[in-house]
């Protein structure tokens, strides 16, 4: 199988190292192209990418120099449509210790309009869950327990289970990836441009399946999240600039799905319907615009909103100014009616569910109640699928 194995990286040079020796040692007779994006660096890792590609010809890098983070939601992209030069790629990180077999159990399970994810073998860093082996082989690759690893490894496969979650590492064709556009650049730099690309990739019909005989070892968090060498305080700390961005993002995916990032136990995506829906607020206040703007596609208040605007613009690609206005009424296909001075946690939970609510007991041309919600359903149309493509 000739696969290219995508990763972009900033301020990882250890991880990437560590994770090219493992590539390169456990690729089996595949042919892997390992493409690298260096964004913006300040740890040498663009130096030893020239060295690197003048000593391996499958080894492939560009670099952003312009001194300003990107992100790996662009640099993905650029990767797959630009230096990827194999039908078959994979989205993998520099905190990844690729497994003895695991291009084998792709190559079994790859095809068209299917996107195979490994099995992550993961230190406890994070809580346990059914779409992951939690066992401590070291939290950094100075302290990986190989030699233990790969005598642990064969009690771990089970090749007769193959299940429906998506997540890094996963491997894909190129064409499906290029068939919706790729990763939405409303998430850049970071966070939630997966959650994103799946809901779409199933959308347009694409499986998934989860090898539990194809394994990498994963450090985790380490490309931003819990980078020591890139603002974090340490590997088990957020950094602020990732919380920050990860709060912009699940806004942003709000906005454009109308709920929050949703999947079952294993990691394959739910997806609710996407309608279009007003809320008209009377008695408004600052705070009540900025919880409620995400939830809808037009939002009415009683209240100035050239501050919101201004303050909120620079978060999203969106234009705030075709979504938010002082006025009375919204012309949407579903109206949401409320009151500030009534409002409270229970309703702001009901709206979260909305897209839920409408799909099992909206009707069209009906008005109803729901705590101190006020609905008026003119027509129950979905848009789901208009966000398959970019």
């Amino acid at each position: 199988m000739k696969i290219s194995l995508i990763q972009p990286g900033r301020n990882n040079l250890k991880y990437l190292k560590w994770a090219y020796d493992a590539i390169r040692k456990n690729q089996g007779s595949h042919d892997v192209e390992i493409c690298v994006a260096d964004d913006a660096s300040t740890d040498g890792t663009w130096k030893w990418c020239q060295e690197m590609m003048a000593k391996d010809d499958k080894f492939k890098a560009i670099l952003n120099d312009t001194g300003k983070r990107i992100g790996h939601t662009i640099l993905y992209d650029r990767l797959v449509n630009e230096v990827a030069t194999n039908d078959i790629a994979m989205i993998y990180h520099a905190d990844m210790y690729l497994a003895p077999g695991a291009l084998d159990a792709i190559e079994r399970e790859i095809e068209e309009k299917t996107i195979v994810s490994l099995t992550r073998i993961e230190p406890p860093l994070h809580p346990d869950g059914p779409e992951k082996i939690i066992w401590n082989g070291g939290v950094e690759p100075e302290e990986f327990i190989e030699e233990e690893f790969l005598k642990q490894l064969p009690s771990m496969k089970d090749a007769s289970k193959v299940t429906e979650g998506i997540f890094a590492p996963w491997a894909f064709y190129r064409k499906d990836f290029q068939e919706i556009g790729g990763h939405d650049p409303l998430y850049a730099p970071q966070s939630k441009e997966d959650s994103d690309i799946f809901n779409r990739f199933q959308l347009n019909g694409v499986k998934f399946k989860q090898v539990w005989d194809g394994f990498v070892y994963h450090m985790t968090s380490r490309g931003s999240r819990r980078n020591t060498v890139d603002k974090a305080v340490n590997i088990y700390t957020d950094s602020p600039e990732w919380l920050a961005q990860n709060q912009r993002s699940t806004r942003n995916f709000i906005r454009k799905w109308g709920h929050f990032v949703m999947h079952d136990r294993l990691m394959k995506p739910i997806v609710p319907p996407k309608y279009n829906m007003g809320i008209v607020i009377v008695n408004c206040t600052d705070q009540l615009l900025e919880i409620l703007e995400p939830w809808c596609d037009c939002i009415c208040v009683d209240m100035d909103i050239e501050n919101y605007i201004e303050k909120e613009q620079k978060n999203t690609l969106y234009d705030l100014k075709e979504r938010v206005f002082n006025k009375e009424d919204c012309s949407n296909d579903i109206i949401i009616n409320i009151d500030g001075k009534t409002f409270n946690e229970q309703d702001y939970q009901y709206i979260n569910q909305m897209s839920q609510i409408i799909n099992q007991s909206g009707e069209p041309n009906s008005s109803f109640k729901i705590g101190n919600l006020d609905l008026k359903i003119k027509t129950k149309v979905e848009y789901t699928e208009d966000l398959i493509k970019l």
